[in-house]
C-alpha cells in the first residue's frame, strides 16, 4: 500500500468526518516513514514505547486513537524525534473514530453484543453525546458489569444506583465525564452509562440521578475502534501485515 493509498483509504472510510473536524487536531498523518506501507502497528495512544515497540517489530506505520498530549510535556517531541529516526509513520485519528459507524463506540456495543444501536454517538455544541444500545434480553447490573470487565480485560469501577434490570445502555468511550454526559444517558433513557474515565463530579451526580454508573480505562474503551479501522485497511488491502502493540492496564 502506498502511502496516498492511505490517505485515500482514510477519505473514503470517514467520509464527511474528515470535513466537519480540523485536521490537524483530530486527525493526520505525520509521514516520516516509508512511502510504501506493508506492516501496521497499531494502539490507543503513541508514546515513545509504543514507538520502540514498533521499530522492534518492523512496523512502517503506527495508527493510534489519541496524538501525543500537548500537556504531557515534552513527549510529542520525543515521540517525533523517535519516529523520524526509525523512519516510523504515524496517523492519528480522534473525533471522527469516535463517530463513525464502525469506530470506538459502535465497536464496542458490538462486542457487548448488544442487540440494536438505536443511536450512534456523535458531536453537538463542543461535547459527545452518548450512543445508545439495547439489549432484547435485559441484563442485571451485576451482568453487564461482568460482560464489560471480561470485554475490556480489565477490572472495571461500577455505581448501582437501582435494582432496574438493563435493557438501555449509554456509551462515550474515553473520558465521557461530564455531569452533562451523564445527564444526556437519563434523557435518553438508559438503564446504565458506560465510559472510560471519572472525576468526583461524574460519581456524585450519577448518585443523585439514580444512574447506573460503569467506568472502564480511557485506553481499552477505545482500542477497539482503533483495530476496527485497521480491520477495514486490511480489507481493502488484504497483503497488509497487522500487529497490536502493547499498553499496559495502568489507568
Amino acid at each position: 500500500m502506498q502511502s496516498d493509498q492511505f490517505i485515500e483509504t482514510t477519505h473514503l472510510l470517514f467520509g464527511d468526518l474528515l470535513k466537519t473536524f480540523d485536521e490537524g487536531e483530530e486527525y493526520t498523518l505525520y509521514n516520516f516513514g516509508p512511502q510504501v506501507i506493508s506492516r501496521i502497528g497499531f494502539a490507543t495512544n503513541i508514546t515513545p514505547d509504543i514507538v520502540r515497540q514498533a521499530a522492534d517489530k518492523k512496523v512502517d506505520l503506527i495508527i493510534t486513537h489519541h496524538d501525543a498530549w500537548d500537556f504531557i510535556f515534552g513527549m510529542k517531541e520525543e515521540c517525533h524525534g523517535l519516529l523520524k529516526h526509525f523512519q516510523i509513520g504515524h496517523y492519528f485519528v480522534h473525533l471522527p473514530l469516535d463517530y463513525a459507524d464502525f469506530g470506538t463506540c459502535n465497536s464496542l456495543f458490538e462486542l457487548l453484543k448488544v442487540n440494536q444501536i438505536i443511536q450512534t454517538s456523535y458531536h453537538d455544541e463542543g461535547r459527545s453525546v452518548p450512543g445508545v444500545g439495547v439489549f432484547n434480553d435485559s441484563l442485571t447490573f451485576e451482568e453487564l458489569c461482568e460482560r464489560v470487565t471480561d470485554v475490556l480485560n480489565e477490572d472495571v469501577k461500577s455505581w448501582k444506583h437501582t435494582e432496574k434490570r438493563i435493557s438501555k445502555l449509554g456509551i462515550i468511550t474515553g473520558a465521557g465525564n461530564s455531569t452533562k454526559n451523564i445527564l444526556d444517558a437519563v434523557k435518553l433513557g438508559c438503564d446504565a452509562y458506560l465510559t472510560g474515565e471519572k472525576t468526583l463530579y461524574t460519581v456524585q451526580y450519577a448518585q443523585y440521578v439514580g444512574m447506573n454508573l460503569i467506568v472502564g480505562s480511557h485506553t481499552f474503551t477505545e482500542i477497539f475502534g482503533v483495530r476496527s479501522l485497521v480491520e477495514q485497511i486490511k480489507k481493502k488491502f488484504n497483503h497488509i501485515e497487522t500487529i497490536e502493540l502493547f499498553e499496559d492496564h495502568f489507568e
